[in-house]
């Protein structure tokens, strides 16, 4: 079992940035891809980026693609998403997922470990 915990949300102006954690914890991660999912209001949940723990291949969205960035730190067991050039579009619950694999999965069903999610919200 891995436990995921997100912090870093909050609110944002247009075109300002915040950069996302999520500790992980229980297993050592280089067997596994981990990455972020987000749920807009009345939407469904959407993949916005991957990172393979070994080796740091990363996968984006198209609507984010430019904008933010994945990373991950060996030593903290931590991954990361820095956002830049925030849109009021980007308004959502993120959540950090896990799996075990070496595939950049982008659907929901790809990923067996998740987050509580954190809100961020960018105003216009």
């Amino acid at each position: 079992q891995v436990q995921l915990v997100e912090s870093g949300g909050g609110l944002v102006q247009a075109g300002g940035s915040l950069r996302l954690s999520c500790a992980a914890s229980g297993r050592t991660l280089s067997r596994y891809v981990m990455g972020w999912f987000r749920r807009a209001p009345g939407k469904e949940r959407e993949f916005v980026a991957a990172i393979r723990w070994s080796g740091g291949s990363t996968s984006y969205a198209d609507s984010v693609k430019g904008r933010f960035t994945i990373s991950r730190d060996n030593a903290k067991n931590t991954v990361y998403l820095q956002m830049n050039s925030l849109k009021p579009e980007d308004t959502a619950v993120y959540y950090c997922v896990g799996r075990v694999g070496l595939d950049l999965r982008t659907d929901v069903g790809g990923y067996d470990y998740w987050g509580q999610g954190t809100q961020v919200t960018v105003s216009s």
